[in-house]
C-alpha cells in the first residue's frame, strides 16, 4: 500500500470522529408519520439508536441517514419540513444560540463558529456589494451531501432568520446543485427563485438583510448557552494535535485571503504569543501549517466539486488565481487543472 496523503490523513481523521445530531429528529419524524425504526433499519442502524441521550453520528452515518429518511418517508422534500420546526423548546443549542443572538449577521457568525460540533461542516458568508451568499459545505468527505440533509440546512436557516427577525425575510435566490425537481415546492417554501444544476449549493440575501436586528434576542440566555458550546468546542479542538488545530482553523478563515496567525489564534481562544510558543515546542511552523492547509483544500475543491480554478483560488486564500497557480504547480509539479484531469482519471469509478 502506498504512503497516505496529508488530504487522506485528514479524511480518516474526520470519519473517525462522531459528532452530535439534534435529538428532536425522532419526534419529528414521529409528527410526519415517518417509521424511526425503518429509517434505522435502511440506514444499517442498530434500532434504539435515536433514544439516547445524546445522538453521536459520523458523517458517513449521518448521510446514510437523511438518504433513509426521505427512501421511507416517500417524500423527496421532508427535508423542507425538518429544518421548519416552530417549537422553540425542541431547538437544540445551536439553534438557541442562534435565535437568541444581536442580528442576523451575529447568528450566522455563531453558527458558523458552532456548527462544527454537528460535523466537519464549514458555514460561510461571502459578501459581495449588495448581496451575500451564505453555503454549507461538508469538507473531507467523498460523497455529496444528500438532497435531504441539504434541505434541512437551508430550511432550517430560513426558519431562524424569520423567527429571529418577525419578518418574513426572503433570500433572492436559491441555488441547488441537483437535477432540478419539485421546483414550484421549493420556491414557494423558501419564497424566491430556485435554480438548478448549479456548481454548489447556496442562498443569497441582500447584504442588508444581514443587519436586521433580532426580536428574539436575549443576552441572558446566550450567557447560559454560549458557554457550554464553548465548552464543548474547546474539548473539540483539545482531542486533536495542535497541528490539527490550526490547520482546521486555517480551512475556516481562508475564504479570500491568507489568514495571519493573529487570527487563527483569535479563533482557538489563545494569544498570538501562546500559539507561537507551543507551535515553537511541538516543531512546527505557522508557515508550513499554513502551506499545508490550503494545499489539502485546494485537493479537496479540485477533486470533490465542479468549481472553476478561480473559485477554487478564492477558497484557498488567493486574491490572485495566479499566484495559487504557481503555489499549485510548486506543491505538484503540474498546474491544478492538469493535476485535477490526471488525478481525476486515476480515481477508481
Amino acid at each position: 500500500m502506498g504512503k497516505k496523503t496529508d488530504l487522506q490523513g485528514s479524511r480518516e481523521q474526520f470519519k473517525a470522529t462522531r459528532f452530535r445530531m439534534p435529538s428532536i429528529l425522532a419526534a419529528q419524524l414521529r409528527d410526519l408519520k415517518v417509521s424511526t425504526a425503518a429509517v434505522l433499519r435502511r440506514a444499517g442502524l442498530p434500532a434504539g439508536f435515536l433514544d439516547q441521550g445524546k445522538i453521536w453520528m459520523t458523517t458517513e452515518e449521518r448521510f446514510a441517514f437523511f438518504n433513509a429518511v426521505r427512501d421511507v418517508s416517500g417524500d423527496p422534500t421532508i427535508g423542507l419540513k425538518l429544518g421548519s420546526e416552530q417549537r422553540v423548546e425542541r431547538y437544540d443549542p445551536v439553534s438557541i444560540t442562534a435565535l437568541y443572538s444581536h442580528s442576523f449577521r451575529d447568528a450566522l457568525e455563531r453558527i458558523s463558529r458552532f456548527k462544527r460540533l454537528t460535523g466537519p461542516q464549514e458555514i460561510r458568508v461571502e459578501q459581495h456589494g449588495d448581496e451575500s451568499f451564505v453555503d454549507f459545505l461538508w469538507l473531507l468527505v467523498d460523497e455529496e451531501a444528500p438532497p435531504t440533509q441539504v434541505d434541512v440546512c437551508f430550511s432550517w436557516l430560513l426558519t431562524i432568520v424569520r423567527r429571529g427577525t418577525g419578518r418574513d425575510v426572503r433570500p433572492l435566490r436559491l441555488d441547488l446543485a441537483r437535477s432540478e425537481a419539485y421546483g414550484e415546492t421549493y420556491e414557494r417554501h423558501f419564497g424566491c427563485p430556485v435554480r438548478f444544476d448549479r456548481d454548489r449549493n447556496v442562498m443569497v440575501f441582500l447584504s442588508e438583510d444581514l443587519d436586521r436586528p433580532f426580536l428574539s434576542y436575549n443576552p441572558d440566555l446566550l450567557e447560559m448557552v454560549a458557554p457550554q458550546l464553548e465548552k464543548e468546542l474547546s474539548q473539540q479542538w483539545e482531542d486533536s494535535s495542535l497541528g490539527s488545530q490550526v490547520k482546521a482553523a486555517i480551512k475556516t478563515l481562508a475564504a479570500g485571503r491568507r489568514p495571519q496567525l493573529e487570527d487563527v489564534a483569535q479563533e482557538l481562544r489563545t494569544s498570538p504569543r501562546t500559539l507561537q510558543r507551543r507551535l515553537i515546542e511541538e516543531g512546527h511552523t505557522y508557515r508550513h501549517l499554513l502551506e499545508e492547509a490550503r494545499r489539502e483544500l485546494a485537493h479537496h475543491y479540485l477533486l470533490h466539486s465542479p468549481l472553476d480554478i478561480h473559485e477554487v483560488a478564492y477558497l484557498v486564500g488567493y486574491e490572485d488565481p495566479n499566484s495559487f497557480s504557481r503555489a499549485f504547480h510548486k506543491w505538484e509539479g503540474s498546474s491544478p487543472g492538469e493535476w485535477r484531469s490526471a488525478t481525476s482519471a486515476s480515481r477508481p469509478s
